[in-house]
């Protein structure tokens, strides 16, 4: 509106008319500060907020994006990884020759992991074993169902050397097993007594915020996916 005092003014919010909220004719009259704003041009728009305007319209609120599988090995000995859909054409051929040319450091198997030599680290359990003497779970029942691929997947870890017999173990603790949705089994283990009887670690995992600030102002980012 455009008073008596000369100066003009601009409701961001038309309902503040309807409940006599508008500023008074003294306010109005007192010197104030001159704010001024400037549009963004729609051709410097950025691809990602284009990308994220994109997939708001078509309602595509999801962060997981579309892969494709490649072979960067032979036809005899094929080594399928998957990549994403959303990369340039220059960008995919980049990513497929970098993937080719390092594609031994990506594992197909438990006989490619042949694991680090004791010489180089050794990990070890600290174990507060005074205030959390050993345990031993009461054996845990399993449906009929997963027994066959929980030891399928036991056997398997044992022929690659993740794991060894081991004959009245002071610590014992359960299988868990989980379900994937592909219809294997994830064989994990209930060591919360363990973890009880373990130090707290100073040094924690960093915090995810952390890791996504330290992507900022990055061109290209990726996600490493392991699997067991």
């Amino acid at each position: 509106m455009v008073g008596s005092t000369g100066a003009d003014v601009l409701h961001s919010n038309p309902n503040l008319r309807h409940v006599d909220s508008n500023p008074s004719k003294e306010c109005l009259g007192e010197p104030g500060p001159i704010y001024f704003g400037e549009g963004l041009d729609e051709d410097s728009l950025v691809p990602e907020i284009e990308e994220s305007l994109r997939r708001l319209k078509d309602r595509q609120l999801t962060s997981l994006e579309p892969t494709e599988e490649i072979n960067v090995g032979t036809e005899e000995e094929p080594r399928i990884l998957k990549i994403g859909t959303s990369l340039d054409p220059t960008q995919r051929v980049r990513m497929i020759d970098f993937l080719t040319r390092y594609q031994e450091v990506f594992a197909g198997s438990y006989a490619d992991l042949p694991g680090l030599d004791p010489s180089i680290v050794k990990h070890f359990l600290p174990l507060d074993t005074e205030k959390f003497p050993p345990k031993r779970q009461q054996l845990r029942r399993q449906r009929a169902s997963p027994l066959l691929r929980i030891k399928e997947e036991v056997v398997k870890q044992i022929n690659a050397g993740f794991l060894e017999v081991c004959n009245y173990s002071e610590w014992v603790a359960n299988i868990v097993p989980v379900e994937k949705k592909d219809g294997r089994v994830r064989v994990c283990v209930d060591y919360r007594d363990l973890n009880k009887a373990s130090p707290k670690d100073n040094f924690p995992l960093p915090h995810i915020d952390i890791l996504v600030d330290n992507t900022a102002r990055h061109a290209l980012f990726s996600f490493m996916d392991g699997f067991s």
